[in-house]
């Protein structure tokens, strides 16, 4: 199945960097009209709400209830969509959308890192030149923002954010989740930090400065469906039928999608110490993913 319709595979990974690089542009429209945390929370509720049909209504599947594996979902939830997931809203609403996927894009460089630090495993050569390069552009990315304190805040939320995102990722490596569909992890995690997100939201923030209008409603469905539990759903399609130099191109496209679309709609400009910076993010994560990429497929034809 791989190989069946490499066109629609194609089409799929390049649809789901569109829909996640929308995200960022659609998140700092949401936030003119409520405040980080609630519109974190919200997005979990919506999105876990449409996907937790999707999934067992269409797809059939069962909620798992054994605790052994509901408590490991709850590890996943905490890291991805409730520390990384309220660090993004947070940091979006003091960055440019274009910057703030940049930022986002150094998940696959922190992910290496921690399988590195906590699993052991070492990157290939081109890996570990990928890490160098992505991380210098990191440090270029952020230097010129960090003469304002409120764009610092939201470069290290930003960064703190794609730690805590790897940090789950890495967690789904260590531990055995396959009794349980990658749909389904998602449709179980959102559900759980909404739990967290949205009395944490009341208490800290109150409801008091969200705006109930369409312009919230519309960016609000939009990063939730589309820019969340489509993608993940579209995700699970990708892994199956894609090669792992196919399902790797995510992690490069994403960026240049956020950047467009923060130019396309919101007139942003990336100055030219923060397009270098960019275009070496881009390019360490680029080498890192195909290197792991191809390094997967050199064991599978080896096995």
């Amino acid at each position: 199945m791989t190989d069946a319709s490499p066109k629609v595979t194609l089409a799929l990974v390049v649809l789901v960097a569109l829909l996640i690089g929308a995200n960022f542009t659609a998140l700092k429209f949401a936030l003119n009209h409520t405040t980080p945390l609630l519109l974190a929370g919200m997005r979990t509720v919506v999105g876990g709400t449409f996907l937790l049909g999707f999934v067992t209504l269409v797809r059939g599947e069962r909620i798992p209830t054994d605790r052994t594996m509901l408590g490991k979902i709850f590890v996943v939830s905490f890291a991805i969509t409730t520390v990384s997931s309220g660090l993004l809203v947070f940091g979006v609403n003091r960055v440019p959308a274009g910057l703030a996927s940049l930022l986002s894009s150094t998940m696959p460089l922190f992910t290496a890192l921690l399988v590195l630090l906590l699993l052991g495993t070492r990157p290939t050569r081109v890996g570990a030149l990928g890490l160098v390069v992505g991380f210098g552009g990191t440090v270029v990315l952020a230097s010129p923002s960090l003469g304002g304190e409120a764009t610092a805040i939201g470069i290290i939320a930003l960064a703190l954010s794609a730690l805590a995102w790897s940090f789950g990722t890495v967690f789904m490596q260590w531990r055995d989740f396959s009794a349980v569909s990658p749909v389904m992890i998602v449709a179980v995690q959102l559900p759980m930090s909404a739990a967290v997100l949205i009395p944490l939201a009341l208490l800290v923030e109150g409801a008091g400065d969200t705006d109930w209008s369409l312009g919230l409603f519309v960016p609000l469905a939009y990063a939730a469906i589309p820019a969340n539990a489509v993608t993940f759903a579209l995700m699970a399609t990708i892994v199956k039928r894609a090669t792992a130099t196919q399902a790797a191109a995510t992690a490069y496209l994403i960026p240049i999608s956020g950047v467009f679309f923060g130019w396309l709609i919101r007139g942003e400009r990336l100055g030219a110490v923060e397009l270098i910076g960019g275009v070496l993010v881009v390019t360490g994560v680029y080498l890192l993913v195909t290197a792991n990429a191809r390094a997967k497929m050199a064991a599978a034809a080896s096995a």
